[in-house]
């Protein structure tokens, strides 16, 4: 990497950790762009349209805000005015580089989280998508959870930690990132599973029905059929752990609109979210809960005990659940909903087998995650 560029990684591992006050995160970026989608603790100066004709002035007259005393890693769409605008700064007396790729590398940033306290279970977040996967293993074998189209992530992670993948799994039918569970399955010659009524238009699945269990070494992935985010989205029980999918968030639950967005249909697959989940917290107090997406969650793995959540206020939801409110459920889900994940019409289609990935599936992908109800 240059010297005058910044890892988008690295500035991943330390917007989570404690040397972030040590970093401060400069978005050039238009700030309609900002507030739809960023780094979080990240400081705006709309400069980009000036940027691309090497025009400095909104910079410089911003230039007693920003510190001297720490490192400045600037960001834009996909580095190309960043790196004007740190050679900029440089020029000036300043510790700046540029976010390599920008937004764009931000969006393909994987990082890897043990789950304390749940054997086995490893938890892969990537913080520019709000997506999480996860590898289950046992006695040197690994299943694939929900993984991304960067399948080499998942491939370098079982060969460091010694193990062989023996199937992948996509809890269901993905509305907002391009799945990587076939083409893993694919290259390794090991099952795909998906719920048959998820399973749209795809060759070579093997269907998941509710009480399937998935081998890895001497343990089993439990499955659930959970519907109502999709028709066939399942929950997945690992000894203590529930990989709760899109069922389940930690501040939130899965949308029930991107199948059908008609309203009557909402409401349906409302009802049926509401039945699912009032299942899952029946299971036990000291179920750890690890969802497929976030928000601005700031623990890190994101998991949380089943009995916390229940206890906690920031699942309001959850809580209309837990009172047995399912009128009060259906009613908020549907006044809430925001915009849809971008692209989810045709990253639905390719999850699904009825598109061909055609040009920049990255692309796709790259925004915020609006898969929560509300």
């Amino acid at each position: 990497m240059s010297n005058t560029k910044f890892d988008p990684s690295e500035a991943a591992r330390r917007v989570k950790e404690d040397d972030y006050e040590d970093l401060f995160v400069l978005d050039v970026r238009n700030e309609d762009d900002y507030e739809e989608w960023r780094i979080p603790g990240s400081t705006n100066v709309p400069a980009y349209d000036e940027l691309l004709e090497h025009d400095y002035s909104t910079l410089e007259a911003r230039l007693d805000e920003l510190p001297k005393d720490e490192e400045i890693a600037v960001v834009c769409v996909a580095g190309v005015t960043s790196a004007r605008a740190a050679e900029f700064l440089r020029e000036h007396g300043f510790d700046a580089r540029s976010i390599d790729d920008g937004m764009n590398g931000w969006g393909r940033v994987h990082r890897r989280y043990d789950v304390e306290g749940v054997g086995g279970v490893v938890q892969i977040v990537r913080p520019g998508t709000g997506c999480v996967s996860y590898i289950a293993s046992d006695d040197g074998e690994a299943v694939v959870v929900d993984p991304s189209q960067y399948v080499d992530r998942y491939l370098n992670a079982a060969d460091e930690y010694g193990l062989k993948i023996v199937g992948v799994v996509d809890t269901h039918a993905h509305a907002d990132h391009v799945s990587g569970a076939r083409r893993l399955a694919g290259e390794l010659d090991v099952p795909y599973y998906l719920h048959g009524d998820d399973v749209g238009d795809l060759d070579g699945v093997t269907e998941l029905e509710e009480g399937d269990d998935i081998a890895v070494g001497n343990r089993d992935l439990e499955v659930l059929h959970t519907p109502g985010h999709t028709p066939g989205s399942v929950s997945l029980r690992f000894g203590d752990a529930l990989v709760s999918g899109d069922t389940l968030f930690l501040r939130s639950v899965g949308r029930p609109d991107l199948e059908d967005g008609d309203e009557e249909a909402v409401r349906e697959a409302a009802n049926q979210l509401f039945d699912s989940l009032d299942r899952l917290t029946d299971l036990e107090d000291g179920t750890v809960v690890l969802p497929g997406h976030f928000s601005d969650d700031e623990i890190r793995p994101l998991a949380t005990e089943l009995g916390e959540l229940r206890e906690e206020t920031t699942n309001e939801l959850l809580s209309y659940v837990e009172d047995d409110d399912e009128t009060a459920f259906v009613e908020t889900i549907v006044e809430s909903l925001a915009d849809e994940p971008a692209n989810y019409n045709e990253i639905k289609r390719i999850n699904w087998g009825r598109q061909q990935p055609d040009g920049d599936t990255e692309a796709l992908e790259l925004g915020p995650n609006n898969c929560a109800a509300n």
